[in-house]
């Protein structure tokens, strides 16, 4: 062992399994944990009006518990504000590192990123090396007989599940931290959010757990649904999902830990939750190989679909007063908790592309606000899925109808009434369709609709031709190349 070096977290905010601190203790006598509160990713968001962004209340929070976990092992957290491409460059050297390790990361704008951070390093003679961690297969370890990367999901997960050994799985061990974490040389502390610009979010409201701790109570929390979860997570009303993929995003909870319990169950529940993680997998690889989808079809022709310019439409969708049960309480949950259940996600995208026929580019912005677990390559995904402009993505002709997903998925309406009390009168099947409801039944619920709550700001039939003939048009010719 040589030297000392820095382990820059990011997005893998934790201690146990992490591979950049692997590698690092396994080949330095001392280590030095820092992060960055990056202005260049904050800044955006204040400028949003994001000033109670969860997301960073989320951070901040977890920050403080890797500072407590690495004080009780002699060591501290090092947090910087300021644009990363200067603060690790800079606290690299003021601490004397002889290298730099970091978690790889897939989004465009962070791989820029690290390549400037890794030319300053080097014009320090300073090393920089990044490993992969946060998915199980990366980049282009999961490719075709051709050698191309995968664009449909379901010969990728074999191809995934064919390739997995138990390697691929095993935690990566991080030795007794006692006496291997380095001295810093300066005062350091994890600043209050007012100092960042940010104000106090509602988190404990929501009571949504933080840091390494939350994760591993809410994956305990899980596991005895596990084996439910493949019919159990279609319905929102129901405690069916894992409510993890928070953690996932900040990395507060290992994918090795949580992809090897599935592998291990021989379930339908376990093996349809493992599937679920091999789709952030195939998306990590899709934005990596694509880089292009971040604003533009994975499929080009579908750049050509003529969206309409409804701003009126936009507002109603993003508040949750379209007129659709299901639809707004799916986007009021959303607004209120910053957590949307993934069956509502792909509704609610589907209807803002093919009920409202608005660009699918400014939802996906909506959520990319909104959502405490904003992954790029998930979230784009996703809208181009429902969008039906991306990689094996729902075929244009399939428009899920709001009405009959509401009657299939919350079918006592229990999600709805939590989320739109207007309605919390109306029985099945008024409740799904209240604009449809006798005027004594409207009376009766106390609900007037079109007074205290919209009528449908579209009619679905109708905007289901027009969704059809736009797409229709945005088709190749038969016989083009």
């Amino acid at each position: 062992m040589s030297g000392s070096c820095l382990v820059w977290l990011r997005r893998d905010l934790r201690l146990a399994d992490h591979a950049a601190l692997h590698h690092a203790l396994a080949r330095h006598a001392r280590v030095f944990c820092a992060f960055v509160f990056d202005t260049d990713i904050l800044q955006p968001l204040l400028e949003q009006g994001l000033q109670r962004d969860r997301r960073v209340d989320f951070i901040r929070r977890t920050l403080l518990e890797l500072d407590d976990d690495l004080a009780r092992h002699g060591g501290r957290l090092v947090v910087r504000h300021g644009r990363a491409v200067e603060e690790i460059p800079r606290l690299a050297r003021e601490l004397g590192v002889a290298a730099v390790y970091a978690n790889r990361d897939y989004e465009p704008a962070a791989i820029a990123r690290d390549d400037r951070v890794s030319a300053a390093l080097a014009a320090a003679r300073i090393g920089f090396e990044d490993f992969k961690d946060q998915v199980i297969f990366e980049r282009a370890e999961i490719l075709t007989g051709a050698g191309k990367p995968y664009a449909v999901f379901t010969p990728y997960r074999a191809a995934w599940q064919k390739r997995l050994a138990a390697r691929d799985l095993a935690p990566l061990a991080v030795p007794a931290l006692d006496g291997r974490l380095g001295q810093v040389p300066f005062a350091t502390r994890v600043p209050e959010l007012q100092e960042l610009g940010f104000a106090a979010s509602d988190l404990d409201c929501i009571k949504l757990p933080t840091g390494a701790r939350g994760a591993a109570w809410l994956f305990q929390q899980f596991l005895p649904r596990l084996a439910d979860y493949k019919t159990a997570r279609d319905f929102p009303a129901r405690r069916g999902v894992s409510y993890l993929s928070v953690h996932l995003r900040f990395g507060t909870i290992s994918i090795r830990e949580l992809a090897r319990h599935a592998h291990a169950q021989p379930d339908e529940g376990a093996q349809t939750w493992l599937s679920e993680l091999i789709w952030r997998d195939f998306y990590q690889q899709i934005l990596w190989h694509h880089p292009r989808v971040v604003d533009r079809a994975f499929r080009p022709e579908y750049d050509a679909i003529e969206w309409d310019q409804a701003p009126q439409l936009l507002a109603a969708w993003c508040a949750g007063r379209t007129g659709y049960p299901l639809v707004d309480a799916a986007m009021r949950q959303l607004n209120r908790s910053g957590y949307m259940h993934n069956r509502l996600r792909m509704l609610t995208a589907s209807f803002f592309c093919k009920d409202l026929l608005l660009d699918w580019r400014l939802g996906e912005r909506y959520f990319a606000q909104q959502l405490n677990d904003y992954d790029l390559a998930a979230n784009n995904g996703g809208w181009q899925w429902a969008a039906s402009t991306g990689c094996d993505a729902q075929p244009y002709f399939r428009i899920f109808n709001p009405l009959t997903q509401s009657q299939k998925f919350d079918p006592d309406g229990s999600f709805i009434r939590r989320y739109v009390p207007e309605l919390a009168r109306f029985a099945p099947p008024h409740i799904h369709a209240p604009w449809l409801a006798p005027l004594d039944v409207q009376r009766a619920a106390g609900c007037l609709i079109g007074r205290d709550y919209p009528a449908p700001v579209v009619d679905h039939a109708a905007a289901r031709l027009r969704a059809l003939e736009r797409y229709g048009r945005a088709q190749p010719a038969r016989g083009a190349s």
